[in-house]
């Protein structure tokens, strides 16, 4: 599959001219004069590379870019930027809004070939590491200081799709205030009928964290051991406590019933489980737990 490119210019003789050479070179391209026109475009045709040009009335390039690295879908999307402004403010200002590259004007077009399949390069292979860690069942995704996602693998990325507004808006507002304090604890939300927990793990680069996203199942241990083991909601109760490294005793107080019970209620556990002791009746409900 060819990859995608996107040229944003409000020129017709230079959309004309990048659209015959990206053509040329292969890539699948699509074209807009004006930033707006572009992050329309956005809207149904996710491109692998950004060709923007920086100077264009409306929508400067500069805006345009920091928009397109606000939205989740194009966030890891790589723009190179096109002007024919070379002074040093403009290419910190280019870099700072998002951009990956600068090429002046006139285009050099072999310089341009070659600095597209370079970034081409560096996204697959960022791709590729996060498809690794997302077999791996690993749910990371970056932020910056306002709780705007960057990039995320592919599973945290369709978790974070499901999330209705409020639960998004949540999730941004403990983002924030866990980049604000340097918390790495998990904090948990609701998000429809589930729980969700999102930890900071550190710093991704400049002005990002590395996060970890992960369904929750704080108040949910009971009914999926009762689930996976056919057990009633009292040996349910029993065996989580027995997990927990709690004694018959410790269980008659948190439950209220009398050791002996808790007692009859976990000879009823081993058999429903096929184990023999305590030990391995442990294992078993960690086992499900952890794979919940």
């Amino acid at each position: 599959m060819s990859a995608r490119v996107l040229i944003v210019d409000d020129d017709p003789d230079t959309r004309a001219l990048l659209t015959g050479f990206a053509a040329g070179e292969g890539y699948d391209t699509s074209a807009a004069a004006s930033g707006e026109d572009a992050l329309l475009l956005l809207d149904g045709w996710l491109p692998d590379v950004i060709l923007l040009d920086a100077v264009m009335p409306g929508l400067d390039g500069f805006e345009t870019c920091r928009r397109i690295k606000a939205r989740e879908a194009s966030a890891h999307v790589p723009v190179i930027f096109m002007t024919g402004l070379s002074e040093t403010e403009h290419v910190v200002q280019g870099l700072s809004a998002g951009g990956v590259d600068y090429v002046g004007k006139p285009v050099v077009l072999d310089e341009l070939a070659a600095r597209i399949r370079v970034h081409l390069a560096n996204a697959r292979t960022t791709r590729g590491a996060l498809t690794a860690l997302d077999s791996a069942g690993t749910l990371l995704f970056s932020c910056d200081d306002a709780g705007r996602i960057g990039w995320a693998t592919p599973e945290a990325q369709r978790l974070l799709d499901e999330m209705d507004l409020p639960a998004v808006e949540d999730m941004r507002a403990i983002l924030r205030d866990l980049a604000a304090g340097g918390g790495r604890g998990a904090v948990t939300f609701a998000c429809g009928g589930q729980k969700l927990s999102v930890t900071q793990l550190g710093p991704a680069a400049s002005g990002e964290h590395l996060c970890k996203l992960a369904r929750s199942i704080e108040g949910m241990e009971t009914q999926l051991l009762g689930q996976a083991f056919g057990l009633t909601p009292r040996e349910a109760d029993v065996l989580l406590w027995t997990a927990r490294g709690k004694s018959n005793k410790d269980m008659s107080e948190i439950l209220n019933i009398s050791a002996r019970t808790v007692n009859k209620h976990l000879e009823q556990i081993f058999i429903k489980i096929g184990v023999e002791n305590r030990a391995s009746a442990t294992a078993a409900a960690t086992r499900i737990l952890l794979q919940a």
